[in-house]
């Protein structure tokens, strides 16, 4: 079938492949569709399966040579890849150059390019040096983990004065309105809660509700900057209208012993709540610090480690982004591109700002990964149960319960890769050299604010 092949690196770990078919091949399935066409083709004056060849190409003499390129391109490249080292990438389908022509009696000539998972180039990754986050649990860290606590354990009435106010739990009917003053389709949101002033809602009208009354209809007007934590309202101009439907008020409970017994039966008072709370708050304040110290040596060894990155794994995690864009705002695609229309923008541009991002997510991945496989990290099975009893713990299940959620779920594959991840974040943090760093509130290490 195939006469020669060569294969020829190009940028971003895209390769060329050249393929030349043998003409006997050619000749053997252009014949065959030859017979096939003769077998089952209708024309006037014949009988199915009678017509003579010579009349038959006459007719459709163009289309079967036009299959037959299809058919010797599709086998022979199946053939070629199956014998290359550099293979595609299951997201890359080769593009492939048909210009010239197929000639019967002679050989034929194409080449395929495709990516293929890059050849990466890392710097010497041990020994990187790191700061380290100084974090302390302090009384206002209590005080605020005990008022979201009696925030949970409040009671919600309805408020007698159907009045907003601030703290007040809302129902809300909205929808984005045009320049004509109509809905937007997609847009349109019924029965919505939230508390006003907490900031829980896209459009962030926390403060344009007070003062409505149940029943009452409002027409916001809302200008978000340019560096708006939502990138789909960022420097946009909206105009919402908002239907109150209902308002309900909170009755907090005491902070007392007898709110930490409500809480759970393992508490027999208060102290033993703060004793808990502090714990966890450390527990968790190590860790962040722990992800802190990882991304520190991550971000070096990204920055000096060579990652030529295939054109079609761009592409394939902007259209995801853009997938999970599309989701939040409803899942409605249409609506969408015309307001971006309307805005003078498009899906390209919103997928350009997000460019510089994606290329960076993907570096850092394809770095780990090579990483993982120059450690030569594998896992124990006694390292994957002890990680699922851990998920099955924090969410009070049972070892064969947790499992059997992962396996519904097909969650092992991103157990272990999460897993292997993690030894090599040991590796790299014990082979590092870590100093210490700038002293941080709690709630700055919590909020990123560092």
């Amino acid at each position: 079938m195939i006469k020669s092949k060569k294969i020829e690196a190009l940028d971003n770990a895209s390769v060329k492949l050249t393929v030349s078919v043998k003409k006997d091949y050619i000749q053997e399935q252009y014949d065959d569709l030859v017979a096939e066409y003769c077998k089952n083709v209708r024309m006037d004056g014949f009988r199915k399966g009678k017509v003579p060849a010579n009349v038959l190409l006459r007719k459709y003499g163009e289309a079967i040579l036009a299959e037959t390129i299809e058919r010797v391109i599709r086998g022979s490249l199946e053939e070629a890849l199956k014998k290359v080292d550099k293979k595609p990438i299951a997201i890359s389908i080769p593009e492939v150059d048909t210009k010239k022509g197929l000639e019967l009696g002679k050989d034929y000539t194409y080449s395929a390019t495709y990516d293929t998972y890059p050849e990466i180039k890392l710097p010497e990754y041990k020994g990187q040096s790191y700061e380290e986050l100084q974090v302390k649990v302090g009384e206002e860290d209590m005080d605020r983990e005990l008022q979201a606590l009696q925030e949970q354990n409040s009671i919600v009435t309805d408020k007698k004065d159907a009045t907003v106010l601030s703290g007040d739990i809302v129902n809300i009917d909205y929808a984005e309105l045009d320049e004509q003053d109509q809905e937007i389709p997609g847009s349109k949101r019924e029965g919505f809660v939230f508390e006003t002033g907490s900031g829980y809602n896209l459009y962030k009208i926390d403060n344009d509700l007070v003062g409505v009354k149940v029943g009452e209809e409002k027409v916001i007007s809302k200008q978000y900057p340019e560096d708006f934590e939502f990138k789909e309202l960022a420097g946009r101009s909206v105009r919402l209208k908002v239907k109150l439907n209902a308002v309900k008020e909170k009755q907090l409970p005491e902070i007392n012993d007898e709110l930490a017994q409500d809480i759970s039966d393992k508490y027999e008072n208060l102290d033993d709540l703060k004793k808990d709370i502090r714990t966890r708050l450390e527990e968790y304040a190590a860790q962040k610090i722990r992800e802190h110290n990882i991304s520190q040596i991550l971000e070096k060894i990204t920055e000096q480690a060579e990652v030529p990155l295939p054109k079609s794994m761009l592409d394939s995690e902007l259209e995801d982004q853009w997938r999970r864009f599309i989701s939040r705002l409803g899942g409605d695609e249409a609506p969408i591109l015309r307001q971006l229309e309307a805005e003078s923008r498009s899906k390209e541009q919103i997928q350009d700002e997000w460019r510089a991002g994606a290329e960076k997510k993907l570096k850092l991945q394809l770095v780990v990964n090579e990483m993982v496989k120059q450690e030569g990290i594998e896992l124990e099975d006694k390292e994957i149960e002890e990680r699922i009893q851990k998920e099955a713990d924090a969410q009070n299940m049972s070892l064969e319960e947790a499992k059997d959620m992962i396996k519904r779920n097909n969650y092992l594959g991103f157990l272990k890769f999460d897993l292997k991840n993690e030894k090599l974040y040991d590796t790299l943090l014990e082979s590092g050299t870590g100093k210490k760093g700038k002293k941080v509130k709690f709630l700055d290490l919590v909020q990123g604010n560092y």
